[in-house]
């Protein structure tokens, strides 16, 4: 069958069509930067150059004060806000998560792209229908529901609706294309043998150059192949942190992600909350409600080993991993200066 074209993409705050180019409406404030203090923008000039923070997207109101100079809608920011966003001296990178839902033109990345400075990049992720071996249940899946999805790992689809675009319309500020893999049923995917066999031919088929990451949401495709074909195809590991994956220490082990190109981390979830029970209890995510210093510790060790290797590290932070994503990327660009500080500091010491 040939590859079919993805939804007319629309605003998943308001459900109206995405406007292009983005504009103040007539009668509201534009949206600006926050003002930042200098220990802020000391901090973003102390961070090593190749870590890129950043979270999940740039559309919440509870954010005035923190990125933006006055609280807006959600439906304003998601028009005006990523220049705002792109203002912040910690945030170097932010998340694109409507690709999940359908693919997006060359000119709507492009779009993005001029609205952030040079050294910006854009961690995005593909169309789901790349990664679901049969389409759940959903109602929003309609007559597909259950039904096998002929798209799955299909790299000629991939190649031409999910990776020319991201190219063509990002360029240099292309950051990871993410390949997230919902949880499923590994016999579905015909074994973790299978969907390793699958997923080299895949990756193999696809252009080379993008920097490709591969997510996966069920700890037993963690093997040993999983490691091997991603290495083989130059495509990097994510590390996600939720409370159904292993540790991200434990991750990295097993996924040889020191060896990738990149280092890949996204930050979802505490320990023990799901994903309603946190943002039932983070709303409107403008404070840390519950501070993940583990968790903070190791991602600021993983960033510097990288940093070490010659890697960039992208970290995307979600608000519902400690209740606000940009104060979360301040307190983590925080413990990685002043670790990097104190590594210095022991290297230099006199034997």
């Amino acid at each position: 069958m040939a590859p079919q074209r993805g939804p007319v993409q629309i605003d998943l705050f308001t459900g109206a069509p995405v406007e292009a180019p983005a504009r103040a409406r007539k009668g509201t404030q534009p949206v600006g930067p926050a003002p930042v203090e200098e220990r802020l923008s000391s901090l973003g000039q102390q961070l090593p150059q190749g870590v890129y923070l950043g979270t999940s997207s740039w559309t919440f109101p509870g954010w005035s004060g923190l990125v933006f100079d006055h609280e807006a809608s959600a439906s304003q920011l998601a028009r005006e806000g990523l220049a705002a966003y792109g203002h912040h001296p910690v945030l170097r990178t932010v998340g694109i998560d409507r690709t999940f839902y359908g693919p997006i033109p060359a000119s709507a990345f492009a779009e993005y792209a001029e609205q952030v400075p040079p050294s910006f990049r854009f961690l995005v992720k593909a169309h789901e229908v790349c990664t679901m071996a049969r389409f759940p249940l959903h109602e929003r899946y309609g007559a597909h529901r259950g039904q096998p999805n002929d798209r799955y790992l299909n790299a000629a689809y991939a190649a031409e609706y999910v990776v020319a675009p991201f190219v063509e319309g990002l360029g240099e500020k292309a950051g990871p294309l993410v390949f997230q893999f919902p949880p499923q049923d590994p016999q579905v995917l015909g074994g973790p043998g299978r969907f390793v066999e699958q997923l080299h031919a895949f990756f193999a088929a696809l252009p080379r150059g993008p920097l490709y990451a591969v997510e996966v949401r069920n700890e037993e495709l963690l093997t040993e192949g999983f490691a091997q074909a991603l290495a083989d195809v130059g495509a990097s590991p994510v590390m996600a942190v939720w409370r159904d994956m292993p540790p991200v220490a434990q991750q990295a082990k097993r996924t040889r992600a020191f060896e990738a190109r990149a280092l890949v981390v996204r930050w979802m979830l505490p320990p023990n909350l799901g994903y309603e029970e946190a943002r039932a209890r983070y709303a409107p995510f403008d404070k840390l409600v519950d501070e993940d210093l583990p968790t903070r510790d190791v991602l600021a060790r993983a960033c510097l080993a990288a940093e070490r290797r010659g890697m960039p590290a992208y970290v995307t932070i979600n608000n519902k991993a400690e209740g606000s994503a940009p104060l979360s990327a301040i307190r983590l660009a925080e413990r990685i200066v002043t670790r990097k500080t104190e590594e210095g500091g022991q290297r230099s010491a006199p034997s």
